[in-house]
């Protein structure tokens, strides 16, 4: 019975949390709808401009359209300390960080955004005694800590069912669990998902999305980071980041066509396509996240959810993890440690397959469908 009562208080806590969210972003949208001095920043103050009402979905739209940027707040005659209290990005971005759990695919695991430091750490160590305890259970436990040269290395420490099982489950789940996400995310705002595909708004989002438009300020200035000063710093590290991410997925990619298509196996040579695409994009992947790291450490928290910031984190660092062990498994390939190495690598990635869906990444998938949306709107508007 206990346990039924402090359940049932934490779910209304969570919904009164909830509903002053929703209130304030509803007051603050109204005051800059009504102000329009910061209509030329970016494109969250025009779709403002289009609405005379806000419900719960426009205002999720909204937040997932903001890239929080803070040039607003910077602007703002009404910011803090003003009587008006004008703080449209950290509204936003709360309401954001629950957007990401209330379209979650499963539903019940969008409660993984609540604790995400916590379960990135459980999912890590899971995944890596998993790992481990495959790599025992269907080698010879010797195979662990010996040394291994040549094609097939890796299997040797790891067969490769083994590892193509890991590595197909977690994949195939995360890809399903984050395209559900976008359709449910996408049907909240009651457009028919065939407007999805219109070719001049989803060229003109893919576009926005892919140069990081909105990082830059309404004149490509960039983010104001700390403090009212513009920087397109955060907008390279971003880049840096999404870029290493894409190009180590181009790696496993012309790995795979490389052992199934050609019968060329892994390791492959260092100076092989999938070794040099995994290369820079690991170095992508060690400055974005680091970079990330010190602008999040250095920012005005003002204009931040603080709830959302260990997902962030451990979003981050998991990237960064991913990148310095495999560049260790890179260099030490040849010896006695590569066992471990490979385990410790292969544990990392599967685990950041499993959190993909709950972790900062789907900013990405969201953001998209509210760039669609946007340029669909200002289409429809001509």
């Amino acid at each position: 019975m206990s346990v039924q009562i402090i359940n049932s208080i934490d779910i209304t806590e969570q919904h009164t949390t909830h509903a002053a969210a929703l209130l304030e972003a509803k007051r603050l949208a109204e005051i800059c709808n009504a102000c329009r001095y910061c209509e030329g920043f970016c494109a969250v103050f025009p779709a403002i401009a289009q609405r005379r009402s806000f419900d719960e979905p426009s205002l999720d739209y909204l937040a997932n359209l903001c890239h929080n940027c803070t040039a607003c707040y910077h602007a703002c005659q009404y910011a803090p300390p003003h009587e008006f209290s004008i703080n449209l990005p950290k509204a936003l971005a709360e309401l954001r960080a629950e957007s990401y759990q209330k379209y979650a695919w499963p539903k019940p695991l969008g409660i993984l955004f609540e604790r995400n430091g916590l379960m990135v750490t459980l999912a890590i160590a899971l995944s890596l005694m998993l790992i481990m305890f495959a790599s025992i259970l269907f080698q010879e436990p010797d195979n662990l800590f010996a040394q291994h040269q040549g094609a097939g290395a890796f299997y040797q420490v790891i067969s490769h069912q083994v590892m193509v099982t890991f590595a197909a489950t977690s994949f195939v789940f995360s890809a399903l669990a984050i395209v559900m996400g976008f359709i449910n995310f996408w049907r909240a705002s009651k457009q028919p998902l065939r407007k999805l595909f219109k070719p001049k708004p989803l060229t003109k989002a893919i576009k926005a999305a892919v140069t990081l438009q909105y990082l830059g300020g309404g004149a490509g200035q960039g983010c104001n980071n700390h403090d009212a000063s513009y920087a397109n710093t955060r907008r390279y590290f971003h880049h840096a980041m999404a870029w290493g991410f894409m190009l180590c997925f181009a790696a496993t990619v012309v790995a795979t066509i490389y052992e199934y298509g050609y019968g060329v196996i892994s390791p492959f040579p260092v100076f092989s396509v999938p070794v040099i695409l995994g290369s820079i994009g690991g170095i992508g992947l060690i400055v974005g996240p680091v970079g990330l790291l010190w602008l999040k450490i250095i920012a005005d928290h003002r204009t931040q959810a603080i709830k959302q910031l260990g997902m962030d984190y451990a979003f981050l660092l998991l990237l960064l993890l991913i990148s310095i062990t495999g560049f260790l498994l890179l260099g030490f390939r040849s010896g006695s440690a590569m066992g471990i190495l490979l385990t410790i690598h292969l544990g990392f990635v599967f685990a950041l397959f499993v959190i993909l869906p709950y972790s900062k990444f789907v900013h990405a998938s969201y953001r998209l469908a509210a760039l669609i949306r946007y340029y669909l709107e200002h289409e429809q508007a001509k």
